[in-house]
């Protein structure tokens, strides 16, 4: 009967385990896998033909590391189908796993195993993925807009009230003509009425006013013409082009089209055309890095194909993405920044090892132990990236949930390539991987790495003050640091938008009349606002906001009729011929029972401050705040109060991910302060260069995406090297007990990788510097600079100094003791 197997089977396995009692200890090679089997038994060491059951074929019972353990058995075997032919056998696999929650290595070694076997259909299914995804990567910059800075507060919902109520449009072009001196104002004239003629023809814009209709729309040589939409600037690109067509210069007479949509348009050009320039920088040089640590060309080319798979990938999953939620168009940057690093950086990493394997396993075998090894490495590279980028999810702006979505997605997609697709690959090439060598590179493992570990670890003291103090010295700057919204100063100016904007701004807007320093007030009471109670609360609002010494000018509706008083405005409105004049100044500055006031500033930051206390402060009347300040504040507001908490999410997961990947606990809390000192030494250098104006930069603010980014970014990135880097160190421990020598071993062994993957890094994203997009460039060095200082000083000084003055302590785990000579031997 069926329920009598279980207990024949557990008394079969308790048998079974009773018979591996008393058998001798014999050292084996380290390396092996490893399955912990808990025990009342002696400590035993047996082999698999030791096992009374030949079908079952469960590799070599060995302990951690080559060491035995007392009471505990440590067993290695393959995840086969096998376990279902045995009862016994059976239960004595399921009890093994239920007591250790089933075992890592165990499952990546039955999945390298599987890759290997399933090689080829494994390609195939990528190149269908590929083909796929890349059709509609082709697709993504046209469903791209706007620089992502969205908040639905108040501002958005002032600004839904001026569409709704107030009829204002939500989106405008501006026409800027210019002519020569020499040039007539008759045949100005013309042209510029030629030229609105045509564009009333191809344009759906809701108003068209020329210079002609208001007044101080010409100036000298200069007049402009407003295209104003009701749509957001997103949905008019498609309008661009044949306004564009419309437009065309004449000898001394020039025209040319700025405003949102455009500068939005150009804005995504610039990055698809900074993306194509950082490539053609990057990836050169990736490869030149590649063929300096492999030597041949097919190991160096493999892992650029893995990076762009990775990248066009991400991009066609990215553009399903825009359908349910608006994508900024920092997306074509952000992406291909994070994930050509990254892929390139796990490939580096999986075929350094294979390479290494391949040499004394077979094929197969090589498979196996790699995904073992560097495949969880990767895993747990990947979950620490993908666990910083999940951190900008707690901030509610746009652009940081678009970029968290896309970095998260080509991280996913990153770390599934480097365990499927290159894996697979490599099935395939096997031996093949050191063909077409063009470079001989040494087997032999610098010395010159091993020096300078060993004499930074014979001074570890020093060596760690004089690096501390160096790094606290660069950070110094980051006191001085403003960070500002991007506008259009984003756009360089070699694009006809920018220059347009400014010389339109510089000759039509008043200094102190700028949308800057412009905020916008609604008044909404129940009844009619035309009442004259109404209109005296009006005036004792309008008397209120001058009080304040920021405010340098309030425009209301009776300050722009010339009426000053609330009483003569009524008065007025009781004349049928004064209310007809009264009128287009009611239709733009009242509704039935609401009123509009622009209140302007000395400054933005002043500006930005009066806004949020008056939101808070004031509750006499039922008012709506917009504006550019108040549209800033609320920017800066969500980030200040929801960072903290995305940040905590990011070190403390990180925290927990380092803490189960090496049993450790000062490991971690040493990884996470070194990165976030480093992080801060970087910002202060980038202040220096962009801020202060050093290295031939021209001083301007910092985009405040960038401290953001930066520390979500490369806080995880870093840990790349922490997780490769120790992991290495960790099994050197494991099989020699010694941590001095086990740093020293671990250091010299990855310096080489960890030095290439660093330097492909640095290429890659310090690539985005000499692109155009002021936020992308900030970027681009501020990743490049991190990653430069984690690589360099932090890996190379920090860590073996520290490592050397914790001693065995850094493998303190909760009361776990240090592996001593005793329970090696």
């Amino acid at each position: 009967m069926p329920g009598d197997r279980f207990p024949r089977a557990a008394s079969g396995a308790s048998s079974a385990i009773k018979r591996l009692r008393g058998l001798p200890s014999t050292r084996i090679p380290a390396g092996v896998s490893r399955l912990a089997l808990q025990s009342t038994g002696e400590t035993g060491i047996f082999d698999a033909s030791l096992f009374p059951y030949p079908r079952c074929k469960f590799a070599n019972f060995v302990c951690m590391g080559g060491l035995p353990l007392r009471k505990e058995f440590i067993v290695n075997y393959e995840v086969r189908s096998i376990l279902w032919k045995n009862q016994e056998c059976f239960l004595l696999g399921i009890f093994s796993l239920v007591l250790i929650h089933i075992s890592e290595e165990m499952l990546l070694r039955g999945f390298g195993g599987f890759i290997y076997e399933k090689r080829k259909w494994v390609v195939v299914a990528w190149c269908i993925f590929i083909i796929f995804f890349g059709y509609f990567a082709s697709k993504l910059p046209s469903v791209l807009s706007g620089n992502g800075f969205e908040f639905d507060g108040s501002y958005q919902k002032t600004q839904a009230i001026l569409a709704e109520e107030f009829k204002q449009d939500q989106s405008s072009i501006i026409v800027l003509f210019e002519k020569e001196p020499e040039v007539t104002m008759e045949s100005f004239e013309s042209y510029i009425t030629a030229t609105f003629e045509r564009l009333e023809t191809v344009s759906t814009a809701s108003t068209i006013i020329s210079p002609f209709i208001q007044d101080n729309m010409m100036r000298d040589n200069l007049a402009y013409g407003i295209l104003s939409y009701h749509e957001h600037p997103e949905n008019i690109g498609k309008e661009l082009e044949q306004l564009s067509s419309a437009l065309s210069n004449e000898d001394g007479l020039t025209v040319s089209m700025t405003g949102g949509p455009v500068i939005e348009e150009d804005l995504n050009v610039a990055s698809q055309k900074d993306l194509a320039k950082a490539e053609m920088i990057a990836l050169p040089i990736a490869l030149i890095i590649l063929l300096l640590a492999f030597g041949s060309l097919i190991a160096a080319g493999i892992p650029l194909l893995i990076g762009i798979v990775s990248i066009v990938s991400t991009m066609g999953i990215m553009y399903f993405f825009s359908h349910q939620m608006n994508l900024t168009i920092f997306i074509l940057n952000i992406v291909p920044m994070i994930g050509l690093a990254l892929s390139i950086d796990f490939a580096l990493l999986f075929i350094d090892r294979f390479r290494e394997e391949v040499q004394k396993r077979s094929i197969k075998e090589a498979i196996e132990v790699t995904v073992l090894t560097a495949g969880r490495s990767i895993i747990f590279s990947g979950l620490c990236v993908f666990i910083g980028l999940l951190g900008l999810m707690f901030i509610e702006i746009d652009i940081f949930r678009n970029v968290a979505l896309g970095g998260m997605t080509v991280v996913f997609v990153s770390v599934l390539s480097a365990i499927t697709f290159l894996p697979a690959m490599l099935s395939l090439i096997g031996k093949n991987i050191n063909r077409y060598s063009i470079i001989k590179v040494s087997k032999e493992r610098s010395s010159l790495w091993r020096n300078f570990a060993s004499f930074v670890m014979k001074r570890p003291v020093i060596m760690a003050i004089v690096t501390l103090i160096l790094l606290i010295s660069a950070l110094i700057p980051v006191k001085d640091m403003n960070l500002t919204v991007p506008g259009i100063d984003a756009l360089p100016l070699s694009y006809e938008s920018r220059v347009a904007y400014d010389t339109f701004a510089e000759n039509f807007v008043e200094e102190n009349k700028s949308d800057d320093v412009k905020a916008v007030i609604i008044m909404e009471i129940e009844d009619d606002i035309l009442k004259e109670e109404n209109l005296l609360q009006a005036e004792a609002l309008t008397e209120e906001i001058a009080k304040s010494d920021d405010v340098t000018m309030i425009e209301s509706p009776f300050s722009l009729s010339g009426l000053e008083s609330a009483e003569m405005f009524y008065q007025s409105l009781q004349q049928p011929e004064a209310k007809a004049s009264l009128m287009p100044l009611l239709d733009n500055f009242t509704t039935s029972n609401m009123m509009l006031f622009h209140v302007y500033f000395e400054s933005e930051k002043a500006a930005q401050s009066w806004v949020k206390h008056w939101e808070t402060n004031y509750t006499d009347l039922t008012l709506h705040i917009g504006g550019t300040p108040k549209f800033e504040q609320e920017i800066f507001d969500e980030i200040i109060k929801k960072a903290p908490y995305g940040f905590a999410f990011i070190v403390l997961t990180t925290f927990f991910i380092l803490l189960a990947a090496f049993k450790s606990l000062l490991i971690p809390i040493k990884a996470i302060l070194m990165n976030i000192l480093s992080l801060a030494a970087t910002f202060g250098i980038v202040v220096w260069i962009f801020q202060e104006g050093h290295l031939g930069m021209e001083p301007v603010s910092l985009a405040l995406i960038l401290p953001i980014f930066v520390f979500s970014i490369v806080f995880s990135l870093s840990m790349d090297y922490e997780v490769f880097l120790i992991s290495r160190i960790h099994e050197n421990y494991l099989q020699s007990g010694d941590n001095d020598s086990a740093t020293l071993e671990g250091l010299t062994v990855t310096s080489k990788i960890i030095t290439s993957a660093a330097a492909i890094m640095i290429v890659v994203t310090g690539a985005f510097a000499f692109t155009d997009v002021m936020p992308v460039k900030q970027l681009g060095v501020g990743i490049a600079l991190a990653i430069f200082i984690d690589a360099t000083i932090v890996r190379m000084i920090l860590v073996p100094a520290f490592m050397k003055l914790l001693g065995d302590w850094n493998w303190w785990f909760f009361g776990k003791t240090k592996i001593t000579k005793a329970s090696r031997d």
